[in-house]
């Protein structure tokens, strides 16, 4: 039969084991992969958007 120590370690090592930790880092890197692709898409698109729109205003003035 189990003392209260034993029983007391053993149910404070099974709250203690958790993967907060790893779901922590899981969820940093899945944030700082849609930041980058966010950022590349931005910056594509901006790109993008600036020729189109100094193509249309150089028909404009023609």
């Amino acid at each position: 039969m189990l003392t209260t120590y034993e029983y007391v370690n053993a149910w404070l090592q099974a709250r203690c084991k958790t993967d907060r930790g790893a779901s922590l880092v899981e969820y940093a890197l899945l944030v700082a992969l849609i930041a980058v692709v966010c950022i590349l898409a931005i910056t594509f698109l901006g790109k993008s958007a600036s020729n189109k729109f100094s193509s249309i205003g150089s028909a404009v003035n023609a």
